[in-house]
């Protein structure tokens, strides 16, 4: 079920089939460039585990209001993700537990959002997150200028489809897909290259219940910032799992892979938002 949601985001909802019991409400969040369709497959799983979902497309991306890959102010993202949450409140009876799910930039700004508001979820769920762009000294001269002289610039993002999995119908299919898009400006470049640093060094005061995957063969981010987070977490409120060959979408990976990830999660989910049935 789709629909028109606040501050001009296109929002889908995955309701718990068949009237069953809703063990929490998770909010899907997208990475750059893509939209919260390619979660089709991901939000029906976690309805068969008896959570709800709701996902969104980001600003500039999808069906959402804004211009492809702009950012119009720093906190755009985390404000949208914020209003997502109470939307998604509103959809639920009281005390139902309320995560977040976020890949690779949806990652960065869930796990940002949490850093600045750590009571504004029940747990979190980061996959493959944006938490170290690896810039090299170039780049980071050019973010240093850019974002001031010329903010709503956008240019190619540089993301190589080729290693978003080892899936080949995946690939095809995100080449294909007329919603991705790979614009980026350089306000959002900045946000993502400044706002991960903010995120790991918030990181020993962690307080929620976190599950951090991630792809120790990514070649789209760095995986060394989701290892530096979760070496300095607490280790009683952040899990994390590094899954050695497999590529940056962990979700769409081939099914071996996919397989793995899932019970990791379907593991991790049980253990701290368990049924009440």
């Amino acid at each position: 079920m789709s629909a028109s949601g606040p501050c001009g985001l296109f929002v889908r909802h995955w309701p718990v089939p068949g009237g069953n019991a809703i063990r929490a409400v998770i909010v899907l969040v997208h990475g750059l460039g893509e939209h919260i369709g390619r979660y089709e497959r991901l939000a029906k799983q976690l309805n068969a585990w008896g959570f709800a979902v709701l996902g969104y497309d980001q600003y500039g991306h999808g069906q959402s209001d804004g211009d492809r890959g702009a950012l119009p102010t720093e906190s755009r993202y985390t404000d949208d993700l914020y209003a997502m949450l109470t939307l998604a409140r509103q959809r639920v009876p009281e005390y139902t537990p309320l995560l977040v799910l976020g890949h690779s930039m949806g990652g960065l700004v869930s796990s940002l959002a949490v850093a600045l508001n750590p009571e504004c979820v029940d747990g979190l769920i980061l996959s493959s997150p944006a938490l170290n762009p690896n810039l090299g000294a170039f780049q980071k001269l050019l973010l240093a200028v850019l974002p001031r002289i010329a903010p709503t610039l956008r240019v190619s993002n540089g993301l190589n489809p080729e290693y978003i999995s080892h899936d080949h119908a995946e690939i095809e299919e995100y080449k294909q897909d007329p919603l991705v898009h790979d614009r980026i400006s350089a306000r959002l470049a900045g946000f993502i290259a400044e706002q991960g640093p903010v995120v790991i060094e918030q990181a020993p005061l962690w307080q929620v219940p976190t599950l951090l995957m991630y792809a120790g063969q990514d070649k789209l981010v760095n995986p060394a910032g989701s290892h530096s987070f979760a070496q300095a977490a607490p280790v009683e409120w952040v899990t994390a799992r590094r899954f050695d060959s497999l590529y940056h979408e962990l979700f769409n990976e081939i099914q071996t892979g996919r397989e793995e990830v899932l019970g990791v999660l379907k593991r991790w989910l049980n253990e701290y938002f368990p049924s009440q049935q």
